[in-house]
């Protein structure tokens, strides 16, 4: 829908029997949201302009001006405003149209809501109450329990019998990430949710982003919960956990225990997993600062040997999607690993060498703000010699709240605690700004200016590199023999898409590039909170305490970290070196998937979609 202009007239409209202006073209919901009227809807997702009209709970009775026809009942969420309207949203009539619309959706809907993840933060359990729904007469549970459930991710699992088709994944993949990775298939009753050329969730175009997971309103799309896994090894005392978490965690997850947004409760984390029995609490802003000190030197030689532009390597989701979707552009991507994944490899090499543990006994396990990083631990690259997986598991935000519910853990009751161990526990503020979009590129500008220089960066807030368009570039004068670096940076799919496509066609002009496939980057990755109602509305916040964090540290550059010097003076001894690159550095391997449809096929595709019967 065009927007409409400051200019355009308004129009006159009644809701519930107040008179009301609308917005040309703005759709009955819109215009009660507006002026703080409820109606229930389902399937409509305003912040990212999804209102297919699929779920139909909007349901309300509208009179035209004339009343020369009785009212009718109409979808509010696709009905525009027309002048002299009348609108009830809650008459008998509207109420009972609601009402049924919930119980028709819920007929083949799995509805053992106490043992699904969602429960109590569901959207359809809230329009289920707000409709008066008590019981069901449509309920069939031998087809509730006959869709689709696709386990085949180590990251995800589809559960269809859970899916309402509002198709706000499809919207968000399709649009927003440009994936495209989903599709409506079946008709009827057997329509639903699916994947392109009819593959599994692990052999499909998907890059395990998670943006689907934040918008669906049910628990029909979510991680691969691993809360037991981790129970076991935290019970069993022959066991070392060794616990890690990123730094878009601290400040995106105090909200879910009645913290202000964006507050950073790093302590209390730190707390509450020794109130778990953690055995070792590592900080995988650490690992950030190690990365930084590895990509930078790779960097400063791909430079040197006039081989541009270099992509960062950090986001395992943007991997997935150069593999899947750019696997032309692989030769460009860093071979540093991510910050996880280096972490997990020197916490079962260095750090037990230093404390006397035998490696073997090592378990690692991430607390992340992202879904791909579950498929990340699972890449056959990352293991150690003897077969170690580096990683062992992943728990997403979501996971981790749950974990501490389970175990009757609030943080507003723990007394913030700090990291103690002497090997792996410091960060830089450069570490603590990886969380959102640009803070990678800025981390590495900071060090290799040093490199270069010999000296510090004079302003070590690079502002040109923290704006918050999906796309940016500037130009950073690093100087020395390197001179101008210049420099693009992309947050979400969408503007990475882009971005390649420009690189492919050789009309971009870069020495450095970050890409971030969440938009607003790790603060608002696939594995967050979320918001019912809502998809991305807390990620500034969340990246102004990371900002704070990086100025309040004393130590803003990493290779400053005294314990990342300790690192290379005594086990890696220096950036990119032999034993650097055997242990920190990776490869990536062509996964993209034939087109297996002919014109014909795509093109039966579009007219069945658009046929009207």
């Amino acid at each position: 829908m065009t927007p409409p202009s400051n200019t355009d007239p308004l129009i006159l409209i009644s809701i519930d029997g107040q008179t009301l202006e609308a917005l040309p073209e703005e759709s009955i919901l819109a215009c009660a949201r507006r002026h703080g009227i409820y109606i229930p809807s389902l399937c409509e997702l305003n912040d990212i302009d999804h209102a297919p009209g699929t779920c139909r709970v909007c349901m309300v009775e509208v009179a035209s001006q004339d009343q020369a026809s009785a009212p009718l009942l109409a979808a509010a969420c696709v009905t525009p405003a027309r002048p002299g309207m009348a609108v009830n949203t809650h008459s008998r009539r509207a109420r009972e149209a609601q009402r049924l619309q919930v119980e028709l959706m819920l007929a083949d809907h799995n509805q053992d809501c106490a043992t699904c993840v969602r429960h109590g933060n569901c959207e359809l359990q809230d329009v289920a109450q707000f409709v008066g729904l008590h019981s069901n007469r449509f309920f069939d549970r031998s087809r509730a329990m006959g869709r689709t459930v696709d386990r085949s991710s180590p990251a995800m699992v589809r559960d269809m019998s859970k899916c309402v088709r509002c198709q706000r994944c499809i919207a968000i993949c399709r649009q927003g990430q440009t994936v495209d990775a989903l599709v409506v298939t079946g008709t009827g009753l057997d329509t639903a949710v699916g994947l392109h050329h009819g593959l599994s969730q692990a052999e499909s175009t998907c890059v395990t982003c998670g943006q689907c997971v934040l918008v669906c309103p049910t628990g029909a799309l979510g991680e691969r919960d691993e809360t037991d896994r981790v129970l076991d090894y935290l019970f069993d005392p022959e066991i070392v956990t060794v616990f890690q978490f990123a730094p878009a965690v601290r400040v995106g997850f105090g909200e879910e225990f009645g913290f202000p947004v964006g507050t950073n409760v790093e302590g209390q984390i730190i707390a509450a997993l020794r109130q778990l029995g953690a055995d070792i609490v590592l900080d995988t802003n650490f690992a950030a600062d190690v990365v930084i000190m590895e990509e930078s030197a790779e960097l400063l030689r791909r430079l040197g040997e006039r081989r541009r532009p270099t992509f960062t390597s950090c986001c395992p989701a943007w991997i997935n999607f150069a593999e899947r979707h750019y696997p032309d552009l692989l030769p460009l991507l860093s071979s540093t690993k991510s910050p996880q994944q280096c972490l997990g490899v020197i916490a079962k090499t260095y750090l037990p060498e230093r404390m006397g543990i035998d490696p073997a006994r090592i378990r690692v396990i991430s607390i992340m703000p992202c879904v791909a990083k579950k498929d990340e631990r699972t890449r056959p690259q990352l293991q150690l010699a003897n077969g170690m997986r580096e990683v062992d598991l992943v728990l997403t935000t979501r996971e981790f709240a749950r974990l501490l519910k389970r175990r009757g853990l609030d943080l507003r009751n723990l007394t913030p605690s700090t990291f103690d161990n002497p090997y792996m526990s410091a960060y830089s503020g450069a570490g603590a700004i990886f969380g959102t979009t640009g803070g990678v590129m800025e981390a590495a500008v900071r060090t290799m200016y040093r490199i270069v220089n010999g000296r510090e960066l004079e302003h070590t807030e690079v502002t040109p590199l923290r704006g918050f368009e999906g796309l940016r570039t500037a130009a950073v004068e690093v100087g020395g023999s390197v001179g101008t670096v210049k420099v693009a940076m992309a947050h979400g799919l969408g503007p990475t898409r882009e971005l390649c496509e420009r690189i492919r066609a050789g009309t971009a002009d870069f020495d450095f590039i970050e890409i971030m496939a969440c938009p607003g980057g790790c603060v608002d990755g696939g594995g967050n909170l979320r918001s019912k109602k809502a998809y991305r509305r807390n990620a500034l916040k969340r990246r102004d305490t990371l900002f704070a964090i990086d100025r309040a540290n004393g130590v803003r550059q990493s290779h400053n970290n005294p314990q990342v010097q300790a690192l290379y003076r005594d086990f890696l001894e220096q950036p990119f070196s032999e034993r650097a690159h055997q242990l920190l550095h990776t490869w990536y391997s062509d996964r993209s998937i034939a087109m297996t449809q002919t014109v014909k096929d795509v093109w039966d595709e579009i007219t069945m979609s658009t046929t009207i019967y």
